[in-house]
């Protein structure tokens, strides 16, 4: 019996009927923060393997975090969560010195990101500089913490699936 053409195998891992493919992939969070709570949450029920780094031991004690960048791979999406941070340059520079797929900082892209400042002062160079995506996440006009997490987490699936995001899609 031939295959239906217009059948669809999405819809089977839709409906349940069908497992989904599961892909090695790590969502690190950087920064202890409301956002960056939510976003490893729901990270998690995507599939990511969730990190969060906080480099102020005191604050990774209490949310049981990582103080160092831990070694990324290609499969790495890495979210900044705070850009009024003073480490704000050394994580980010610590994250470019890994082959992570994704990098970005949280932020209104109305105003200038400090992370380009912050970067040159320690001497990465603007190829590098330039990995480091702002805005981050669809534009949903979202403001609460699980709003943000969900625009940002909306925005890595589309980037990782090649599409704009968004609600255009293309003919067919």
């Amino acid at each position: 019996m031939a295959a239906d053409p217009a059948h669809d195998p999405a819809c089977d891992v839709a409906h349940g009927t069908a497992a989904a493919e599961v892909a090695e992939r790590t969502l690190v969070a950087v920064f202890a923060s409301p956002v960056a709570r939510y976003l490893l949450a729901y990270g998690r029920d995507l599939g990511f393997r969730p990190v969060l780094v906080e480099p102020d031991p005191e604050r990774a004690t209490a949310a049981g975090a990582v103080t160092g960048m831990p070694a990324l791979d290609a499969t790495a999406d890495v979210v900044v969560t705070d850009h009024h941070r003073a480490e704000l340059g050394a994580v980010l520079r610590d994250a470019l010195a890994h082959p992570a797929r994704w990098i970005g900082v949280l932020g209104n892209p109305r105003h200038a990101g400090p992370h380009v400042a912050a970067l040159a002062a320690l001497g990465v160079g603007a190829d590098d500089i330039a990995r480091v995506h702002r805005p981050v996440g669809l534009n949903i006009g979202s403001r609460t913490p699980p709003e943000i997490a969900i625009a940002t987490l909306a925005g890595l699936i589309a980037d990782r699936n090649g599409r704009p995001g968004g609600f255009e899609f293309p003919a067919g």
